[in-house]
């Protein structure tokens, strides 16, 4: 895969919108192993001071992977970039709320540079308007 011309430090990339659902958090739960209350249970989520039932961290980390995957995948015709990296620190809770909705998870990107094969995109991760990621960055090789 090659780096399209289009791809250069500034560029914008399209903006991805991932629903979280309280099921997505009981399948994620499954996968993952991490069945801890605090991403199923209102009582004990707010017994130990958080607003509501929160997704799982990883999962929040894996959306905004996917997100990744996606932009470099239009780039080159269905096959995405190999993640070289992939960083971030949890900052504040998506708090899922228990309705068929769920919480919207959106993912914004923008071309930090590129360095011969390499691409460092800096990301912004948001759920209800408010930044559950702090410094989402990765690097990928094209």
């Amino acid at each position: 895969m090659s780096i399209p011309s289009s791809i250069e430090a500034g560029t914008a990339l399209e903006t991805r919108t991932y629903p979280v659902t309280r099921a997505d958090l009981v399948r994620y739960a499954g996968a993952s192993g991490d069945f801890n209350p605090i991403h199923w249970s209102d009582r004990v989520a707010g017994a130990v001071g958080l607003p509501g039932v929160i997704a799982h961290g990883m999962l929040t980390q894996a959306l905004a992977a996917r997100a990744v995957a996606e932009w470099t995948a239009d780039w080159a015709d269905g096959a995405p970039a190999q993640v070289v990296e992939l960083g971030a620190k949890f900052t504040n809770p998506v708090v899922v709320p228990d309705d068929d909705t769920g919480i919207d998870l959106v993912v914004a990107g923008t071309v930090k540079a590129v360095d011969g094969d390499l691409v460092t995109l800096a990301l912004e991760v948001t759920a209800g308007g408010t930044k559950v990621l702090g410094n989402p960055r990765a690097v990928v090789r094209a």
